[in-house]
């Protein structure tokens, strides 16, 4: 199974279109906030389901703040992020997901890929898609892949 993971498109889509290209057929595609009401045209994008959550630009959005999925035998939290504060760090977030009982928690906000596996919990953000912040300010997504005998593989990929 192969799920893609962005954030923070920001009603542009040209880097998007590349990256599903690049990353091939996947399974699930998981957008963690600030597609700015532009989630109908992302699901048009991808021949899979989409998990979407509202982030801190997406005014006026009915789209959850957070949710709770199953993806394998994993228990992932996605969400965008800023009620967490995690432009100050990773700990509140990565403690409500150890509270919830999470495996996984997924967030964007900061537009600075990360991945981590500190105190048993996965914190994964897939940086932004359309504003990266990070050094060399290339576009970034994450992959999620689970392999044969159920144990997730995760990569962050970047855009040339």
């Amino acid at each position: 199974m192969k799920i893609l993971v962005v954030s923070d498109t920001h009603k542009k889509h040209r880097g998007l279109e590349e990256i599903i290209e690049c990353a091939g057929q996947i399974d699930l595609m998981i957008h963690l906030g600030d597609s700015e009401g532009c989630e109908e045209y992302i699901a048009g994008l991808v021949d899979c389901p989409l998990e979407i959550v509202a982030g801190n630009n997406d005014f006026f959005s009915d789209l959850e703040r957070e949710k709770e999925l199953q993806i394998g035998k994993y228990h992932v939290l996605i969400t965008h992020g800023h009620y967490y504060y995690v432009s100050m760090g990773v700990e509140d977030i990565r403690k409500e997901a150890a509270g919830r009982g999470m495996d996984v928690v997924m967030f964007g906000h900061t537009h600075r890929p990360f991945l981590d596996s500190a105190k048993g919990v996965v914190a994964l953000n897939p940086g932004s898609v359309s504003y990266p912040r990070q050094e060399g300010h290339k576009p970034s997504y994450a992959l999620m892949e689970i392999d044969e005998k159920g144990e997730a593989h995760y990569s962050i990929n970047y855009l040339e």
